[in-house]
């Protein structure tokens, strides 16, 4: 069993490269009992307490400051199956592609997933990672039980049934109330996907949109700014036969076009701003029809490899149309050169205290900046626009918002920061991000 262990104190940076920290302690525990004497020995020193995943957070919800830092890297074991119950308890370091591949070695798949598969389970679900779906929700959602360590160093364990306010807090908890250790996730009998691809235009999409939603189980979209075009996909279940994509064009397409390819044209964007809209032009056109049928987790997720920036919001599923169509006319009026697409998904209303999609269904709507490109008020609008539609921005992901504001968007938001003041009383587990959203 992996040993807690106490490194030099060396720089943290987020994989974005915008988040940095150089931590005062770190230390990768390899047991809940490991953890907890850690954050006890912390509360000695009157240090704080951040675990951090694979640091795809692009805020600074992970930083730790000058106090302990702890790495996932001992807590990554998959402690059990249950096929009955449709469960597996996995530690919470595990990364998902790992998980993923257990789970297909086992005939299990998860039922959702966002379209990444590289952080931590317990980074993913904490920060509300979501992908698209009409039916099913975010990982967070997911998540049928978990093991956390609290301020006190005590191990809790919380469920539906047992502690549930803690539970129904902390499967979606910003790292504020303590430590998750394990979670128990909800899985079910392997599937297929068929992925069906397709360009569109931008009026087309938001005037079939209600069709689209529906009658498929998961679908997205991405818009082109400077352009009226979008690339759809569309992922439905399938009896099969698998038809996964060949390998070469699969590498073709996902790896060489859309990561290889695409990063050059990010840095001629970014070097030359004035050739944007012709590279935008030639990257809409870029996407053309294509069908394939593989493993599901294959098919929700894809390699990211082009670094950038990003700032994402939820607005209440009836106002997308309108939302997208003032976002197009923003960029057509400004000055702004965009070289990234709009991603838009959608996800069904949930229980989860502080999930976006609490309450209410979800339209997902996330803009991109390549790194190092200068900002020039493009976010800055962005979100008065989405705060202007009740937005709710993802909690990983950039945003100015504040706990005023975000209680004012949250049902139980309240509850949440009461059992915070109750679970944490000296912020053990608090950083100038969640001072921020949550308040002191």
């Amino acid at each position: 069993m992996p040993q807690a262990s106490t490194a030099a104190r060396t720089r943290w940076t987020n994989w974005a490269g915008n988040q940095s920290t150089v931590p005062g302690r770190v230390v990768t525990p390899g047991s809940a009992e490991e953890l907890a004497k850690e954050i006890l020995r912390a509360a000695d020193r009157s240090e704080t307490v951040k675990a951090v995943g694979s640091g795809h957070s692009f805020t600074a919800i992970a930083s730790a400051g000058n106090g302990v830092l702890v790495r996932p890297h001992g807590l990554t074991a998959v402690r059990g199956i249950d096929h009955g119950n449709g469960t597996v308890t996995v530690e919470a370091g595990l990364p998902l592609h790992r998980l993923n591949r257990l789970l297909a070695a086992a005939g299990l798949s998860l039922t959702n997933m966002g379209d990444i598969d590289v952080q931590t389970v317990a980074g993913a679900t904490s920060t509300g990672t979501h992908g698209t779906g009409r039916d099913s929700g975010s990982l967070a959602a997911q998540i049928r039980g978990l093991e956390i360590v609290l301020a006190d160093g005590s191990v809790r364990h919380c469920s539906p049934t047992e502690h549930p306010e803690l539970f129904e807090a902390a499967r979606l908890g910003l790292g504020a109330l303590g430590v998750i250790t394990a979670l128990t996730l909800a899985v079910e009998p392997a599937f297929l996907l068929t992925a069906h691809e397709q360009p569109m235009r931008f009026d087309e999409v938001l005037h079939r949109l209600d069709d689209l939603t529906a009658v498929n189980e998961h679908f997205e979209f991405y818009w082109f700014p400077h352009t009226d075009r979008c690339a759809t996909k569309r992922n439905n279940r399938s009896q099969g036969p698998a038809a996964p994509l060949p390998r070469f064009k699969e590498w073709l397409e996902d790896d060489f076009l859309s990561n290889t390819v695409w990063e050059g044209a990010c840095r001629v964007g970014r070097r030359f701003p004035a050739s944007v809209p012709t590279i935008a032009a030639l990257a809409s056109r870029a996407w053309s029809d294509r069908s394939y049928t593989d493993t599901a987790h294959r098919v929700f997720t894809s390699p990211r490899k082009v670094r950038f920036v990003e700032m994402e919001y939820a607005v209440p599923r009836a106002s997308v149309g309108e939302v997208l169509r003032e976002l197009r006319a923003l960029v057509e009026r400004s000055r702004w050169r965009i070289s990234f697409p709009v991603e838009v998904r959608f996800a069904p209303a949930d229980e989860v205290w502080l999930s976006t999609a609490h309450g209410r269904d979800t339209a997902y709507i996330a803009v991109h900046l390549y790194r190092g490109t200068e900002e020039q008020g493009y976010f800055t609008a962005v979100e008065r626009l989405m705060t202007e539609h009740g937005g709710r921005p993802h909690w990983g992901k950039l945003h100015t918002r504040d706990a005023e504001y975000l209680a004012g968007v949250y049902p139980r938001f309240a509850e949440f920061t009461a059992l915070r003041d109750e679970l944490d009383p000296d912020r053990r587990f608090g950083n100038d991000y969640l001072r921020r959203v949550l308040g002191a």
